[in-house]
Formats: structure tokens, C-alpha cells, sequence
């Protein structure tokens, strides 16, 4: 089994691929900012991506290392440059130092688009470095990921059990159930002569994706509503982004920057770049992951 170097493994997608990972049989080392319980094969080691030295013993004697951490959402440029083009930079440079050859890296459909998104811009940044590192490098670029413990789409489904869905004017997107990505990235650590240096889309397997529409629709099925769903002018949208500002400062959820995000037409997972089938498929319906996912929400007293 092998030895898997982790960073982001505290937050949603990397919990789930920690207990992948340790499922498998595999051990993990991962990087963590704060004290974390012992858990059976894991070793936890203190730190951050602005720490070389932290990030140099993560990687020493790693078979791999899967890069999941980064900047999803920041108050300006700098937030997103600092966590996802300067981190990735620092965990290549110590990737490379500590002599490991695997690198799975965990982008966005979002660097498909780099101008229409401080975020966006940033991912495709940090996949322009891995792609010149000289490393045995595997990039993934997830479409919208869901699935228990996730707090991003959490207002959504508190939304849908109102019996509302609040849409963008258009397009279509596709989905991931975050263990679904979790195995992806598992098999891509485990495995870099099945998939080396490529860029994959993975989704939940619905061909051409999902309108807006019918994606609400679906969350209102997993909390037992039926939903009404209205589509929002790109100015609402931006006017309820300063409102979220004036409310919530830096914790604010809808910006500018998720705005111009939102309203583009095309987040469907490109199905040239799916990961072969015999590396990797969905297993996980995206029915049974939203109900689950509100099952979740409800446990914790959040639904």
C-alpha cells in the first residue's frame, strides 16, 4: 500500500479522501494548521502551504501527493493569489525536494475560464505551474462538488425546503459527489501509469449535464418539496452580492467574483476529458447523493 501526502485533508473534500485513503489500506500524511485527534494511520503534520519546511517533511518519503487545499472564496485578488497560485508554487517546490515523482493536483472547471474570475484565474495559474514542474503530474478539474459534510451548497437546500430555488438567468452544470472525486484522486495517487499528465473533468455521469432547473428541481426532491424556481438577472444577482458584503464583510458567501461565475452558460464537464472507464466511473447516483447530503444537513441540525 502506499504512502499518500495530503494538504486540504481538514476540510470537505480532503476528510472524505482521508477516510478513502485509510479504507484502502493506505497510510497518510497530512498537513494541518491546527491540533487534530490521532487517527489510525495518519500522521498529522503541523503547518501550512506557507511553510516550506512543513511541506518538505509532508512530501519525504511519499509515494505521493495529493494537493486538494485552496482558495475557494476571498475579499480580493490577493486572497486567491496567496492561497492558490503561491501555495501550489510552494508544494511543488517541495515536492520536488523531497524527490517525489507523483503529483495529483486538484484544480476547477473554473481555470477553464480564467477571465471571468479572480478564482478562476487563480486555478488556471496554479495548473499553468503544475504543468511545467517536470513532475508525473495528474490534474483534476471538478465541476460543482456536493455531498456530506459540505457547507457551500447548504443555502441551497435550506432554500429548497422552503420550497424556493433562486437560479442564474441560464446555462448548465455538471456535478460530483465529493467520495465519487475522492476515489478519482485515490486511483490517480495510486496509479500514474493508467493517467500521466493530463487534465480530467470528472461528473456525476449525466450526459450534457444539468440545467439549473432541473439540479433545484433534484435538491427538492431530496428534502421532499416541490420547488419554484426563479431565475435571477445577472444585476439582481450582483446587487444581492453587495448586500452579502454589507452583511457578512469578508464571511460573505454570493460575490462579484461567484456572480460572474455563476452566469456563464457552460460548467459542463467536457466529455474529452473524462477519466478513462478503466480507471475510474461514478459510482454514486446523484439522487441518492443529494438525499443523502440532506440527511446529512438534518443530523447536524443545519436543515
Amino acid at each position: 500500500m502506499a504512502l499518500i501526502a495530503v494538504t486540504g485533508a481538514t476540510g470537505f473534500v480532503g476528510s472524505h479522501l482521508l477516510e478513502l485513503a485509510r479504507d484502502a489500506g493506505h497510510r497518510v500524511r497530512a498537513l494541518t494548521r491546527r491540533p487534530q485527534e490521532a487517527i489510525d494511520g495518519v500522521d498529522w503534520v503541523p503547518g501550512s502551504l506557507d511553510d516550506r519546511d512543513a511541506l518538505v517533511r509532508l512530501a519525504e518519503g511519499a509515494d505521493a501527493v495529493i494537493h486538494v487545499a485552496g482558495v475557494v472564496n476571498a475579499p480580493d485578488k490577493t486572497g486567491f493569489e496567496h492561497g492558490n497560485i503561491e501555495g501550489t508554487r510552494n508544494m511543488l517546490a517541495a515536492t520536488e525536494q523531497a524527490g517525489v515523482g507523483r503529483y495529483v493536483h486538484v484544480s476547477s472547471l473554473a481555470a477553464r475560464e480564467p477571465q471571468l474570475s479572480r478564482y478562476g484565474w487563480s486555478k488556471a495559474e496554479a495548473d499553468k505551474l503544475v504543468e511545467a514542474s517536470g513532475r508525473d503530474w495528474a490534474i483534476v478539474r471538478p465541476p460543482a462538488i456536493y455531498g456530506p459534510g459540505d457547507m457551500e451548497m447548504l443555502e441551497l437546500f435550506r432554500l429548497a425546503s422552503r420550497g424556493i430555488a433562486l437560479l442564474p438567468p441560464g446555462g448548465r452544470l455538471s456535478v460530483i459527489e465529493v467520495r465519487d472525486l475522492g476515489r478519482l484522486l485515490l486511483e490517480l495517487a495510486v496509479r500514474p501509469e493508467a493517467a500521466n499528465q493530463r487534465i480530467f473533468e470528472p461528473d456525476d455521469g449525466e450526459a450534457g449535464g444539468w440545467s439549473h432547473k432541473q439540479f433545484a428541481r433534484a435538491i427538492g426532491n431530496a428534502v421532499d418539496r416541490r420547488v419554484a424556481a426563479i431565475a435571477l438577472p445577472r444585476p439582481l444577482m450582483l446587487a444581492g452580492a453587495h448586500l452579502d458584503r454589507l452583511v457578512r464583510g469578508k464571511r460573505a458567501k454570493l460575490t462579484p467574483d461567484r456572480v460572474a461565475y455563476f452566469c456563464h452558460e457552460d460548467w459542463v464537464s467536457d466529455p474529452g476529458n473524462h477519466p478513462p472507464e478503466a480507471l475510474w466511473r461514478p459510482e454514486i447516483q446523484t439522487s441518492a447523493g443529494l438525499a443523502a447530503t440532506a440527511a446529512w444537513y438534518r443530523a447536524q441540525g443545519l436543515l
